[in-house]
């Protein structure tokens, strides 16, 4: 039997689809008992629950659905852990980034609001709501037109993903809204707000996608030009921001009742999932990165030097622990890639033979492509089915497949989409050591580390050992080591990564032979890379423009 500590930490991970508790000992980070919930809304793109129509490239969600985390997961994933209510000293929680809402001044979401409810832009964007891209555009030209300096810390560009140009899509589209909401806030801080009843606001969210550096957001002039409306937008954002790490409050008695915790046990500044979960793989070391692969990927890596690398999305003083610089870059899609792929290039015969063996598609498509040898299928792809976030910052470019033939097969598809993936991330860690920001270590957390080819592909491809974080359940180990030292159970981010943190050195290394022929690959994808998303082609652009007068 299982003896329980007698303290314990509860982290909270709410993530695209649902949210993961995981109930850990606050000493060693032994993981105890976890639960899931489903959101029922999940991403909300096609039409609002009372059935009014989205556009293209709108993701939105539903605050009660994260509510329901708190009510449904917590008390399962305390039973499941055989844990008491007194035997929690702290919880914390992580969020997608940058998922943002309009709220009042007392945290009520606008679309639970009378008469919002069939208003899109009164509902949270998702991290991959992607309508915002000439708002998005706008602020970069506007900021390379007036020399604003805080532009060479996001790489020269903002995403389309960010709480600016989604603020301003609101403003643009539906003013209104715009005017009624008191906050624009993430989603990180605001389920932190609902726990303790007091608003709180982390620099992680703040520095990587609300545009505070040294300090502050962007002048009043500067907005202003995006919009005379826009120009005392960040009085929705002003709010002194805390430490990650320290404590944002106690479980309001609301809370506690939802939770099945202890009315008063602490809760941690709210986080991003990509960021907490470095200190679960013990990746805080300048150098280390830690690349979170799911649906899409984020690559996040400390450092003691300072440089403005091309197309990252931002670094930020003590973003991810305090006093070193935390870097963050990404790719939009990976693993929806994958399933893109299943969906779309599965045969039927193929779906019998899975079904008649016990796999998934997945596992028959990687099976029949770990068979082949590195270039066999002669194709070559471009991993921008959801535009790219790192290094071009551009979610209107689109994904591309060259060296298709009639004797191209579902596996080889599906091989070249993987290898593309890991071409995506050598070009982004290829972008940090040139600017000067040298990558020593690569670690990989998330849902694809299943995948022994997938993982196996990428230290080919990236010619380096790829360590994995041993847990399933990273970002939510993240957070229960954050509440930790929000608890006082460790005095410091460092001290309590290394006491609870999960890491396997090397589980992957490079075969000298397949990364000599993948060098060739790449350098393959460098120029289709560049052609595409460098002007050499606006053939993309052109294509998608096409598509929306349709």
């Amino acid at each position: 039997m299982t003896t329980v500590p007698p303290a314990v930490t509860v982290g909270i991970d709410f993530g695209t689809l649902s949210g993961r508790v995981l109930v850990v000992d606050a000493a060693d980070g032994r993981e105890l008992g976890s639960a899931v919930h489903a959101y029922p809304h999940g991403v909300v793109d096609r039409a609002l629950p009372d059935g009014t129509e989205l556009p293209q490239d709108w993701a939105l969600q539903i605050p009660q659905d994260w509510r329901d985390v708190l009510r449904f997961a917590v008390p399962r994933a305390l039973q499941a852990a055989g844990v008491r209510a007194d035997q929690v000293v702290g919880l914390a929680t992580d969020f997608t980034a940058c998922t943002v809402l309009p709220a009042t001044a007392e945290g009520v979401p606008l679309c639970e609001l009378p008469g919002y409810a069939d208003r899109p832009h009164a509902y949270p964007k998702l991290w991959r709501h992607h309508a915002a891209q000439p708002e998005a555009d706008l602020i970069v030209r506007r900021a390379q037109e007036s020399g604003q300096r805080w532009l060479g810390r996001y790489g020269g560009r903002i995403s389309s993903e960010w709480q600016f140009a989604k603020a301003l899509q609101v403003l643009r589209e539906d003013p209104a809204v715009y005017q009624t909401a008191d906050r624009w806030i993430e989603a990180a801080d605001w389920i932190v707000w609902q726990l303790t009843g007091e608003e709180n606001r982390n620099p992680c969210t703040a520095g990587y996608k609300g545009i505070h550096q040294d300090g502050g957001y962007p002048d009043a002039e500067y907005l202003a030009s995006l919009h005379p409306d826009f120009a005392d937008f960040t009085a929705k954002l002003a709010h002194p921001l805390s430490q990650l790490g320290a404590p944002a409050g106690g479980l309001t008695a609301a809370a506690a009742e939802w939770t099945g915790l202890r009315a008063g046990t602490v809760v941690a500044v709210g986080n991003v999932d990509a960021h907490v979960t470095s200190a679960a793989a013990r990746a805080l070391d300048p150098g280390h990165m830690l690349a979170i692969m799911g649906t899409s990927t984020c690559h996040i890596m400390n450092s003691d030097v300072l440089a403005e690398v091309p197309g990252m999305c931002g670094v930020v003083r003590d973003g991810v622990v305090p006093g070193l610089w935390g870097y963050e870059a990404g790719q939009s899609g990976v693993g929806d890639i994958f399933a893109w792929a299943v969906r779309t290039a599965t045969p039927h015969a193929y779906a019998a033979e899975a079904r008649r063996r016990g796999l998934s598609a997945h596992e028959l498509l990687t099976e029949k492509a770990a068979g082949q040898p590195v270039g066999g299928h002669g194709l070559l792809a471009l991993d921008w089915h959801s535009g790219n976030r790192s290094v071009l910052v551009d979610h209107h470019l689109s994904g591309l497949i060259v060296g298709l033939t009639l004797d191209t097969r579902p596996e080889d598809i599906y091989r070249a989409l993987v290898e593309a993936t890991a071409y995506g991330t050598r070009t982004i860690i290829e972008a940090f050591e040139e600017a000067g920001v040298p990558v020593t270590e690569f670690t990989a957390a998330g849902g694809l580390l299943k995948n022994d080819f997938l993982m196996q592909t990428y230290s080919d491809v990236l010619g380096r050992p790829v360590n994995l974080l041993v847990s399933e359940q990273g970002p939510a180990l993240g957070a229960a080591i954050h509440a930790a030292v929000a608890a006082g159970v460790h005095p410091d981010l460092r001290a309590a990564s290394a006491a609870m943190g999960r890491l396997q050195p090397r589980a992957y290394t490079p075969d000298p032979a397949r990364a000599a022929a993948y060098d060739l690959l790449y350098a393959e994808y460098r120029l289709l890379h560049d052609h595409f998303g460098r002007g050499g082609s606006d053939v993309m652009h052109r294509l998608r423009a096409l598509r929306d007068q349709t």
